[in-house]
């Protein structure tokens, strides 16, 4: 290990640039969250990954406004056929 090291050339922030993502703060159940974690580890996936996989194929089943009650029903939904079939 060196004595000093140079940062007068670093930059800060993240290491990867998350091209076409936003970070946001969501709540979310505690049951949907383990649901999806428990998932993650079975596919070798991130649970995150998955969260957003479900709500890409909400976000495109109907027209209709997506309220905050219809996301939780969906996404229990997924998330209760996957334990069901996996």
């Amino acid at each position: 290990m060196k004595d000093s090291y140079d940062f007068s050339n670093t930059k800060r922030g993240s290491v990867i640039d998350p091209e076409g993502k936003t970070r946001v703060t969501v709540w979310v159940d505690d049951d949907v969250l383990a649901a999806f974690r428990t998932r993650a580890i079975q596919e070798g996936k991130g649970y995150q990954a998955l969260m957003n996989d479900a709500l890409r194929l909400c976000s495109y089943d109907s027209a209709a406004p997506i309220t905050m009650e219809s996301l939780r029903r969906m996404l229990r939904e997924t998330i209760h056929e996957e334990l069901r079939a996996g």
